[in-house]
């Protein structure tokens, strides 16, 4: 079973306490579909500058990735500039250029549009809603989104949601989505909107699941170094819903084995910068990463 991926293709430029690194791979749909595709095949769309390093479009080829609806533009890529203090927890935006970005009008390849499980990585909401309106019969749809369209595209924002069955986003979002402080609360808001399960991204304190009566929490990997967390929520979605699009079961069970899945992943990612962990990975290191973080949350028979 096959992902459409609709998101960022970047270059990016981030500096943390344990170094600095330039216009490296970077963007929602590279670490996404990069994830992805350790669990099935995957369909980018995104759109490139004539910058773009051709590594860079060599190395997701690499991983099997379709970039048939990689479109390269005259102009230059989009590109982001941050940091991140000790508290990794939070990036602080130096510099965003849209570039190519600014102007980006999705139109699907014909054999992107029977896809059936389809991604909405963080993009304008609008350009969300018009590429899923040429997918012809989507069976499952899943978003993300960040706090600055929700700011400044609120309307157009819940306007995507009502077409979405799973949202991805983190604790503050939540809140800032809901208008309300108490997550629980402000989670009933949320899935009110339309997504029928909402995924809670908390960094370092793991995962919240809220479905129809339900709520599941699954801890963050333990790691004795982090260098990078850029990339680390989209590489989360690229496991998670890679393994949904893999099994082709949308039990309550295997949605939280998905959220395992999507927290191994991100573990990878945050142990260097850009994807240069997730190059490295293979998966006995992914299963091994499993069975772990089982161990780590199993208590059944420690009485």
């Amino acid at each position: 079973m096959s992902i459409l991926v609709v998101g960022s293709v970047a270059l990016d430029s981030i500096a943390t306490p344990f170094g600095t690194v330039e216009d490296v791979l970077g963007g929602s749909a590279s670490y996404f579909s990069t994830s992805a595709s350790f669990f099935t095949d995957v369909n980018l769309l995104a759109v490139i500058g004539e910058d773009f390093p051709q590594e860079h479009v060599d190395f997701l080829r690499s991983r099997n990735i379709n970039l048939d609806g990689l479109m390269r533009a005259p102009g230059k890529t989009f590109r982001w500039r941050g940091r991140y203090e000790y508290d990794l927890n939070e990036a602080h935006t130096l510099d965003t250029q849209l570039n190519v970005f600014e102007t980006f009008k999705p139109q699907l390849p014909e054999h992107y549009r029977q896809a059936e499980y389809v991604f909405l990585a963080n993009i304008d909401p609008d350009i969300q809603r018009e590429a899923l309106s040429q997918v012809a019969a989507p069976e499952l749809v899943a978003c993300d989104t960040m706090n600055f369209w929700i700011d400044g595209k609120k309307e157009a924002l819940l306007r995507t949601l009502e077409l979405v069955d799973i949202l991805i986003i983190n604790e503050a979002e939540v809140r800032q989505l809901a208008q309300e402080p108490n997550l629980v609360k402000a989670a009933a808001i949320v899935r009110s909107y339309g997504p029928r399960t909402l995924v809670v991204k908390r960094g370092e304190y793991g995962v919240l699941m809220f479905g129809e009566g339900s709520i599941f929490s699954a801890p963050a990997y333990p790691l004795e170094e982090v260098f990078d967390p850029t990339g680390a929520g989209d590489t989360f979605a690229g496991g998670f819903f890679g393994y949904l699009a893999a099994t082709r079961n949308l039990s309550e069970t295997n949605l939280r084995k998905a959220i395992i899945f999507g927290t191994i992943m991100a573990s990878f990612t945050v142990e260097k910068f850009s994807l240069e962990r997730l190059k490295q990975i293979s998966h006995e290191d992914i299963s091994d990463r499993f069975k772990r973080i089982k161990l780590l949350t199993d208590f059944a028979d420690l009485d």
